[in-house]
């Protein structure tokens, strides 16, 4: 299957590596991996939104653009097969022109069905993390990683894996991990960068605290959710993704098992990042035609509210979590 990375690869001489609209540490990182282990090829990276700055302890992080390349000869999607997470490119319809027309491939780790509407050919496993994938496939087809390339894939994978604790964790993660450590990874030194760059002003512990006040409980304490409205996203997001900031906080609470922390826009776009203890998290982010993990997962609809998604999620989740109960050997 990976003979198919190699096999797009021919004849190339400029790939684009593309992220979706909500970067994270595992498009970021393998973007970045990318970028060092396609050494014969003239490379850009895109990404149609700004790099968050707690995302800015990756290095080469910058290297990332919001100019799309309209002279790349190939582009590779990294960690989504989704479409709806593709939307900002697909409104252009100079870049959906080059998408619809040029070689495309895509790299992804999440169990969503693909619903991409343009051709392309796709390499998808149930993996931790995408970069984990790009790690197999490098390995596979014998592609040197170089130092660079090995520190953003062991970040891509931390990320996405909460610091390799996440219920998708395997030995053979671990194996991936070790591995890069052996190419060169100073995980302590990759760790201290972090924790600088996750350093909070007062303004935004400030926010936190505003934002676990208004924390709604459903079902018995089963289902915690916050709303973040278009002007606190406009206000804090550049500093700090207020998803990121409260949504583990919403996990942490005792009973909860799912967390939903969900963003509304003027043009009546509302996104979701949910969090689960039970397996159910990619059905739920599913009934609103996202997807994602089963314990991770998120979401974007339209022309809806707050308050009527909560409504729906309230409808959807007795029986999910029933189902859950049901079937331990999944949990």
């Amino acid at each position: 299957m990976y003979d198919q990375f190699s096999e797009f690869l021919q004849d190339k001489k400029k790939i684009c590596i593309i992220q979706a609209e909500n970067p994270d540490g595992d498009s970021l990182g393998s973007a970045i991996a990318l970028d060092y282990i396609l050494a014969q090829t003239e490379n850009s990276l895109y990404c149609p939104v700004d790099i968050p700055k707690y995302l800015r302890y990756f290095p080469d992080w910058s290297r990332v653009t919001n100019e799309f390349d309209f002279r790349a000869d190939g582009y590779i999607i990294v960690d989504t097969a989704a479409e709806v997470l593709l939307s900002k490119l697909l409104n252009d319809s100079a870049i959906k022109n080059r998408l619809y027309t040029q070689p495309i491939l895509v790299l992804d780790h999440h169990e969503t069905a693909d619903d991409l509407s343009f051709e392309h050919t796709a390499i998808i496993e149930n993996l931790p993390a995408c970069a984990d994938l790009i790690y197999k496939i490098a390995t596979d087809q014998k592609i040197p990683i170089p130092q660079p390339a090995a520190e953003a894939l062991y970040c891509g994978i931390s990320s996405d894996t909460l610091g390799l604790v996440s219920a998708s964790v395997t030995s053979d993660t671990m194996r991936v991990m070790a591995d890069l450590i052996d190419l060169g990874v100073n995980p302590a030194k990759l760790d201290e960068e972090r924790r600088e760059f996750m350093k909070k002003s007062r303004r935004i512990l400030d926010y936190k605290s505003d934002l676990i006040k208004r924390v709604d409980y459903a079902l018995d304490g089963q289902l915690a959710t916050v709303h973040i409205p278009f002007e606190e996203i406009q206000a804090y997001s550049d500093e700090y993704n207020p998803n990121v900031l409260i949504i583990e906080e919403l996990r942490l609470v005792e009973g909860v098992i799912v967390a939903i922390a969900i963003k509304t826009y003027p043009d009546g776009k509302v996104t979701g990042k949910v969090r689960t203890s039970a397996p159910i998290a990619e059905q739920v982010a599913g009934y609103f035609g996202g997807g994602g993990h089963p314990y991770a997962a998120g979401f974007r609809t339209y022309d809806t509210t707050y308050e009527e998604v909560v409504a729906e999620i309230v409808k959807i989740l007795p029986q999910l979590l029933s189902e859950a109960q049901e079937n331990p050997i999944n949990v």
